[in-house]
C-alpha cells in the first residue's frame, strides 16, 4: 500500500455521489458547526458537496423536518438521529413535581410554554450574567439553556435568525438496549466512518474527542480505542500505522472536478492526516492577528482531483463571488482542464449563494 492510494481513499470514500440532505447526513453521522459566513456557514459549505441541489441555508430552514439534532460530538454540530441516540441520556431525567432550583423551573416552565426564544425565558426569570469561557460576560439564563441542552432535558427544536429555540425533551432517547460500552464502540465507528483513513495518532485524538459526546461514560473511552486498533483494518505506511473500517478495500479513482472544501470538512479536518496525505501545513487563521496570518482569514482548501494545491478567500461583491487564491507552488497549475473546473467550482458556488 503506497501513500498516493491513502490520499485517493480518504478523497474517493468522503466526497461520495450526492445524495438528499438527510441520507448526506445519516451517512456522515456529524456535520461540524460554525458561525463565521465567509462567505457561507461551514455546515453549508461541507454538505453542499454531497447533497443534491443544496443551497446555502437549507439545513437551517429544513432542520424541523429533518430526522437530525443538534449536539456536540467531537464538536458542536448536527448528528443523525440514530447517532443522538447513542450519546444520551447524558443525565438522569426526571423533573420533580414541585421545581425549585433555577434549572428545575426554567425546565418547568420551557415544558409548559412550548417553543421558546432564550429571550422569552430571560424576561420571565432575568437571571443576570455569567462569565464565560473565553472570560467575557454572557447572560445567565442563556448560559443555562445551553447547559440544559447539552445534558440532554432540552432539545433545539429550530432556529430564529440563527438563534437557538429550545423545547422540553419529554423523554430519554432510544438506544439503552446497548450497553455503554457498546455504544461507546458504536460512536467509535462513527467518527472513524467519517474521518478515516486516520493516522494511528489521529485515532487516538478523535477518540478521545469523545470525551464531550458521551461525559458519562469517558472512563471507557480508553477501553474502547484498544477494541477499535484491533478490530479495525489497518497497515503501516511509510512508518505510520493507518486504521478504516473494517471491509473497506483501499482505493478509489478522483475525477478532475475542482472543489473549494470548508476549513471543517471531513476531507481536511485531521491537520495532523492533512500534513501527512499533501505534504504541507493547512491552518484555519479566522482568530490568528492579521499581521500573522499565512493563508487568509476563511481560507478553504482547493482539492483538484486527489491533491490540495492551494486555498481561496472568497467574497461576494456586487452580487459576484470574488475569489483569491494562494497555491503551495508558485503559480496556478498551467492545465486548461484545472482552468475549466476552476470557473466550473465557482459558477457552482453562485448558485450555492443564490446569486
Amino acid at each position: 500500500m503506497t501513500l498516493d492510494q491513502l490520499r485517493s481513499f480518504a478523497v474517493s470514500r468522503s466526497l461520495f455521489k450526492p445524495l438528499s440532505l438527510a441520507r448526506a447526513i445519516d451517512r456522515l453521522g456529524f456535520v461540524q458547526a460554525d458561525p463565521i459566513r465567509a462567505p457561507a456557514r461551514a455546515q453549508d459549505l461541507t454538505l453542499r458537496h454531497r447533497v443534491r441541489g443544496y443551497r446555502a441555508g437549507d439545513l437551517e430552514r429544513l432542520y424541523a423536518t429533518l430526522p437530525i439534532e443538534e449536539d456536540v460530538l467531537v464538536n458542536y454540530g448536527f448528528v443523525s438521529r440514530r447517532v443522538h441516540e447513542l450519546m444520551h441520556p447524558r443525565a438522569r431525567l426526571r423533573l420533580p413535581a414541585d421545581p425549585r432550583t433555577r434549572k428545575d423551573k426554567v425546565l418547568a416552565f420551557v415544558r409548559e410554554r412550548g417553543e421558546m426564544h432564550p429571550r422569552d425565558v430571560d424576561a420571565h426569570f432575568s437571571h443576570g450574567t455569567v462569565t464565560n469561557y473565553w472570560g467575557g460576560s454572557s447572560n445567565a439564563t442563556t448560559h443555562l439553556l445551553e447547559h440544559l441542552h447539552y445534558r440532554g432535558w432540552l432539545r433545539v427544536a429550530r432556529r430564529e435568525s440563527g438563534v437557538r429555540v429550545y423545547a422540553f425533551r419529554e423523554s430519554a432517547s432510544a438506544g439503552n438496549e446497548l450497553s455503554p460500552a457498546r455504544r461507546v464502540d458504536a460512536l467509535v465507528d462513527v467518527v472513524v466512518n467519517k474521518y478515516a483513513p486516520l493516522p494511528a495518532l489521529s485515532l487516538s485524538y478523535v477518540v478521545g474527542r469523545l470525551r464531550y459526546a458521551v461525559p458519562q461514560w469517558r472512563r471507557l473511552l480508553k477501553g474502547a480505542l484498544a477494541r477499535a486498533r484491533k478490530r479495525l483494518a489497518h497497515e503501516r505506511v511509510d512508518g505510520v500505522a493507518w486504521y478504516w473500517p473494517e471491509g473497506e478495500r483501499v482505493g478509489g479513482v478522483a475525477d478532475d472536478t475542482v472543489r473549494l472544501l470548508a476549513p471543517f470538512d471531513p476531507v481536511v479536518w485531521d491537520r495532523r492526516r492533512f500534513e501527512l496525505l499533501w505534504g504541507w501545513p493547512y491552518r484555519f487563521e479566522a482568530y490568528t492577528p492579521i499581521a500573522k496570518r499565512r493563508f487568509g482569514y476563511y481560507a478553504l482548501p482547493m482539492l483538484w482531483r486527489d491533491q490540495v494545491i492551494g486555498w481561496a478567500n472568497l467574497s461576494v461583491e456586487g452580487g459576484t463571488v470574488r475569489p483569491a487564491f494562494g497555491y503551495t507552488t508558485s503559480t496556478a497549475p498551467r492545465d486548461r482542464i484545472f482552468a475549466r473546473e476552476l470557473d466550473a467550482e465557482l459558477e457552482r458556488l453562485g448558485s450555492f449563494l443564490g446569486i
